[in-house]
């Protein structure tokens, strides 16, 4: 789904806001009670991963931070998402990224099938059953925490430091994806990823885990001082614009698509005249990359997701999922 989130959304609730408040209240009401249904549980040790709002928490980045993880600490995790178009409602597929397009499966499919055993499809619980017989000892799930579809072992939402809930309100006045209350209580953990510190109304009481995103070292010292026009389709194009930044780069310009945005040739096109005018590089995110497919002139930025405290992350998974950790019960 191609989105782009209004300005509105990240300002103390005005006259749209609380105009719009009707139609929020029953979103809010449909999304609590989705969130409260019973959910079948998983063979394997399962980890649920939801982002506080509707895009840009950082949900895709913690994803394949807890993959990396639980690599090293001996698992073999499988990645299940519920894909896009046809794949959604499909039986159960593995993705090959060598086989599939982002139109097919979806952009954080292809990101999560590059680095391990990734299935997408609407019933988690047969995605699950799959995973298992492909030989998976873990499951994470890429945006579980609300549908309900998985009982988790551990449930962790994703909150971005300097957005935070935004005007706390659920859609069409807010950008959060379920009454705070409700997504808090179901939260085993929270990871604020950032410097910020978001304030949440009700605060969190439990578990807070913090956590930056980096980007890759070796690109970073290939864009320094490089002159860059960057764009982004992501849920907050102006984090992938700070992100750029700081690889001490100089921008020259920088363009906003809406999230999971489908780029056309013209946009394109328009994009390689703006940057070649500007003497600049094009530079984009890993996940529009995917969208965009093969593309010599466009360099992606990947970042990478770091734990403020990884030993803490480690205690955590090695205290939820038990004897799933095999290097623990060995």
């Amino acid at each position: 789904m191609m989105f782009r989130a209004p300005r509105f959304w990240g300002e103390p609730a005005g006259l749209l806001a609380v105009g719009l408040s009707p139609l929020a209240a029953a979103y809010s009401a449909v999304a609590a009670r989705r969130m409260g249904a019973p959910a079948p549980r998983a063979e394997l040790p399962t980890i649920v991963v939801g982002g506080l709002t509707l895009g840009g928490d950082g949900k895709t980045p913690l994803v394949l931070a807890l993959v990396e993880l639980l690599t090293e600490m001996g698992e073999r995790p499988a990645t299940l998402c519920r894909g896009y178009g046809g794949a959604r409602g499909a039986a159960p597929l593995v993705v090959d990224p060598a086989r599939r397009a982002a139109r097919e499966v979806g952009d954080e499919a292809l990101l999560h099938a590059a680095k391990t055993l990734t299935i997408v499809g609407a019933d988690r619980a047969a995605s699950a059953r799959l995973a298992k017989a492909k030989g998976a000892t873990a499951l994470v799930l890429d945006d579980g925490l609300h549908s309900g579809a998985l009982a988790p072992d551990l449930a962790l939402l994703v909150v971005d430091a300097d957005y935070g809930a935004g005007n706390g309100l659920c859609p069409p006045a807010g950008p959060v994806r379920a009454p705070l209350a409700a997504q808090l209580a179901r939260a085993d953990a929270i990871v604020v990823v950032g410097q910020g510190d978001p304030q949440l109304d009700p605060p969190f009481e439990a578990l807070t885990l913090r956590a930056r995103l980096a980007p890759d070292p070796a690109i970073a010292r290939r864009l320094a001082r490089a002159s860059v026009y960057g764009f982004a389709g992501v849920g907050r194009p102006e984090k992938f614009r700070r992100t750029i930044e700081e690889t001490g780069a100089r921008l020259c310009g920088f363009r906003e698509f809406p999230d999971h945005h489908s780029y056309c040739a013209r946009e394109l096109s328009a994009l390689r005249r703006a940057a070649q005018a500007a003497g600049a590089q094009l530079v984009t995110t890993e996940k529009d990359a995917v969208r965009i497919g093969d593309a010599a002139d466009v360099r992606s930025l990947k970042v990478r997701l770091l734990f403020e405290r990884e030993n803490t992350v480690r205690a955590l998974l090695q205290r939820r999922l038990g004897c799933g950790v095999r290097k623990i019960c060995a």
